[in-house]
């Protein structure tokens, strides 16, 4: 759900304060829901109690909102039991976490639990995830905790063990060891953190991969791979990359169909393992094999290579007891390169952050992260098909600083990875969401505007094409793709592929070189340009009926002065007159918030002389609006009031944008005149008290709540 403007303003700044404060980090994750691990369990083993979480109920509503919801006849017969209940002698892990732990249950999540394969394959990764103090012996309070990287922070999930089972046995994610429960809790407290357990019904490996990880994943399809991708997969699964893969199927009602190879289309599939081998029949050369897994923990390929084929005959003990070859219908096979080319149509590779990497010599990246928002008739332009909008997408400023240790034909470029991903469509799925199709293009910024953080105008892009952007524009939670450009500085565009689509995103680039990269951000400040006062010489034919409609109203002019509801009166007995303006004239509110502006004496009214003054302004702003509203419709749409804004002396940043779409255009996302003057009196009005605060002048005041509410409530 959309935020209001000022929730989402003060949940960015809490989270902005709780990064400052390591919130959010490995060593300090967030806690979800507010629930502390620790707190929580002490509390029920003081108690004599196991953990029941409110927060994730043993409920319907926590299995899901369609299939497995209150009219599906799935969840009739489905009952929440503890392990303890399930089995004798639980165990959280039985003899180490290793990737035949996972098998799936009747959830279509096959891309999450190939994504868990591949992590017991790393086991400082996997601890990281499945903290392994945890177990069913040791001060056993029915609670356990699991964290996840989630948008560019770590979460701490804390769950009860409760878990679906028909039958007494488990309906989702199990392990081949009965009475071992590590998967299915892991599998509960990733649904925990969507929403439900539906939630997770398809998906992309990836997605599950970078959850685990915070890495960032490349695809790559099978038919375009680089001549070296035998080397890619090695060199990867060396550096402890997780990776996945896929086989299309072109029909979807034929998704995850056995063929006669026993592979099946539509599935994940973890990559587990790439080595070579020298069959006896081959003197000189070797054979390349790639090891998978299929998270059922059972179908298997039937080819050559695969668990009792003949291949394996011509090989020496060394060279099986090294591919640790087993016989056994487990769900993890071998195959050559060759047939995995040509049976896979793509695979993942989720290449890990820093943080994630145990060995100083091997490749690390160089990070940056940035939250981004697009926002219905003020950030969400579309792609470059919409040139009107497009411009007023967020921008984010890319300083490529060192090239290339090891450039491809002398070139000095810098090899970069950028990752444009969504924020929370699967938890809202129940809400009808869906994912977007987004994408984004790259822009070089020319020497002479180095160093302008300006965000780029319309004109920019209609002059000046892209220097590189993503492959295509897809309806996936992040679009990823590696670039190679000479250092300098560049204007990434984020956006969705049609305007007008409001959803959060965060964008990260990955380089192996040092790069920065952040938000365009305007400085915010406003000239304050004060009309003189016109002398009565100079008074036009509309200054002299406001002086005459003024002293009708307020009579003596030295010693009267006039109300809201009196102001109302003068202004719109003139405004009306404006055919061109289509308007019915200003509110009472509008008119209040006027007088709050120019009361400089604290009265509530405005005298001959204040009066000018804020005409002089209706008089400026309204030769704004009328520029904008070149239609004469009676509006300007939010896109224009940008410029408007910046017209009229007022440099914001995208969040204020935000916030002035969100307060102030009606649901057609266009803004009528007395709207306008309304935003353009409260800038005014704020920017001015603000300054009045800021005495030394360093941008930032401090006020008390009363200081607060008098200034909010009367501006």
């Amino acid at each position: 759900m959309p935020y209001t403007p000022s929730g989402f303003f003060c949940d960015r700044l809490i989270r902005e304060r709780e990064r400052r404060d390591g919130e959010g980090s490995l060593n300090k994750p967030l806690r979800f829901n507010g629930q502390d691990y620790n707190t929580l369990r002490q509390e029920c083993i003081q108690r004599k109690s196991l953990f029941e979480d409110d927060s994730f109920p043993a409920t319907v509503e926590s299995l899901g909102f369609k299939e497995l919801g209150h009219k599906s006849n799935k969840v009739k017969n489905i009952v929440w039991k503890r392990p303890k209940e399930i089995c004798e002698n639980p165990q959280f892990i039985v003899g180490g976490a290793s990737r035949t732990d996972i098998c799936q249950g009747d959830l279509g999540d096959c891309w999450l639990l190939a994504a868990i394969a591949c992590l017991t394959l790393n086991e400082k990764l996997l601890y990281r995830v499945v903290p392994h103090e945890q177990s069913y012996s040791d001060s056993y309070a029915g609670i356990f905790h699991f964290q996840f990287w989630r948008y560019g922070d770590w979460v701490d999930v804390v769950i009860d063990d409760r878990i679906p089972t028909f039958n007494n046995q488990l309906v989702f994610t199990k392990s081949a060891e009965r009475n071992e429960f590590w998967s299915a809790l892991l599998e509960k407290a990733y649904a925990k953190l969507h929403g439900s357990y539906e939630a997770l019904k398809g998906g992309n490996t990836t997605e599950a991969m970078e959850d685990f990880t915070g890495g960032v994943t490349e695809f790559y399809e099978m038919k375009e791979a680089p001549k070296e991708l035998y080397k890619i997969m090695k060199k990867a699964l060396e550096r402890g990359s997780l990776m996945g893969c896929s086989i299309d199927s072109l029909v979807p009602a034929r998704f995850e169909t056995r063929t006669v190879t026993g592979l099946v289309k539509g599935h994940a599939y973890s990559v587990t393992a790439v080595d070579e081998c020298k069959p006896s029949q081959h003197k000189d050369s070797k054979v390349r094999l790639v090891r998978l897994r299929n998270p059922w923990g059972q179908v298997e390929w039937n080819g050559p290579w695969s668990d009792n084929s003949k291949e394996w005959a011509t090989l020496s003990k060394a060279d099986k007891d090294k591919l640790q070859h087993q016989s056994a219908e487990d769900g993890e096979f071998w195959m050559s390169f060759e047939d995995f080319k040509k049976n896979y149509t793509k695979i993942e590779i989720c290449n890990l952050t820093p943080d994630a990497l145990e060995d100083d010599k091997i490749h690390k990246w160089t990070v940056s992260v940035n939250e981004g928002r697009w926002v219905r008739g003020c950030s969400a332009g579309g792609c470059r098909n919409y040139p009107d909008t497009f411009w007023t997408n967020p921008q984010y400023r890319l300083r490529l600083l060192e090239e290339d240790d090891d450039p491809e034909d002398n070139e000095v470029v810098c090899t970069f990875v950028v990752a444009l991903m969504q924020k929370n469509r699967r938890k809202e799925r129940k809400m009808g969401a869906n994912l977007f199709t987004i994408g984004f293009a790259i822009y070089e910024v020319p020497k002479e505007m180095h160093g302008n953080k300006q965000h780029m105008q319309k004109d920019f892009f209609l002059f000046n094409a892209s220097k590189a952007r993503c492959k295509s524009y897809i309806n996936l939670r992040e679009v990823t793709q590696r670039f190679r450009l000479s250092p300098g500085e560049y204007v990434i565009v984020p956006s969705t592929y049609e305007p007008h689509q409001e959803g959060e995103f965060i964008l990260r680039v990955f380089s192996e070189k040092r790069n920065t990269s952040e938000e365009i951000e305007n400085r915010i400040e406003a000239d304050h340009p004060v009309p003189a006062p016109a002398s009565a010489g100079e008074e036009s034919e509309e200054d002299q009926q406001f002086r005459t409609i003024f002293q009708e109203i307020a009579g003596d002019v030295s010693e009267m002065e006039i109300s809201a509801n009196e102001l109302k009166n003068v202004l719109n007995r003139v405004i009306t007159k404006h055919k061109d303006l289509n308007t019915e004239g200003f509110s009472l509110e509008s008119c209040r918030s006027m007088i709050a502006l120019m009361d400089m004496d604290g009265t509530g009214r405005l005298n001959l002389q204040e009066f000018r003054h804020l005409w002089n302004k209706i008089k400026q702003w309204q030769g704004i609006f009328k520029h904008y509203n070149a239609d004469q419709s009676g509006t300007i749409n939010s896109y224009e009031m940008r410029n408007a804004v910046n017209d009229a002396g007022f440099r914001l940043n995208n969040q204020l944008y935000d916030i002035i779409s969100m307060r102030y255009a009606n649901e057609s996302m266009n803004i009528d005149f007395d709207s306008f003057i309304s935003c353009l009196v409260r800038l005014e009005a704020m920017f001015r008290a603000f300054q009045a605060f800021d005495q030394d002048g360093d941008g930032t005041i401090r006020l008390s709540v009363l200081e607060w509410l008098q200034l909010t409530m009367y501006a």
